[in-house]
């Protein structure tokens, strides 16, 4: 097998078929489809076309400067965590993974990567609002 080459294109220039299958992708990601028949019959397409394309049209999302980790230490309290996600949220945040180790200590490591996509970036004064919750120890962008 050779080397695999991509191309970004204008949706609008492509032929109706490739946006239809991003269009009943669509359908089974969201649960709308119970199964590729389905999705492609609502896309108004052919399940042949669909199973044609569907490993080779993928839609382009793009994940920039608005995705940003944060490496948190927080003490292991009750609600600590529900007030740093708290935070985010009211800057906008759109929370894309948390993962958190089990307390050493009293002290839990926590990573959580969030999207910005109003705002675009995760500024100082939301950071500096995460350090001010209580049971926060430490938290740094990565």
């Amino acid at each position: 097998m050779g080397k695999v080459n991509y191309l970004l294109v204008d949706m609008s220039v492509l032929p109706e078929v490739y946006v239809k299958v991003i269009e009943a992708k669509g359908y089974l990601q969201s649960g709308e489809a119970a199964n590729a028949s389905q999705a492609a019959k609502m896309a108004g397409i052919s399940r042949s076309a669909y199973y044609k394309y569907k490993d080779k049209i993928f839609e382009y999302s793009e994940q920039g400067d608005d995705v940003t980790t944060i490496n948190a230490k927080l003490q292991d309290n009750a609600g600590v965590l529900s007030s740093v996600m708290n935070e985010l949220y009211l800057a906008g945040a759109n929370i894309l993974a948390v993962n958190q180790s089990i307390p050493v200590n009293n002290i839990a490591d926590v990573s959580i990567t969030v999207s910005f996509a109003q705002s675009g970036h995760m500024t100082d004064e939301v950071l500096e609002k995460i350090k001010s919750v209580g049971g926060v120890k430490s938290a740094e962008l990565v």
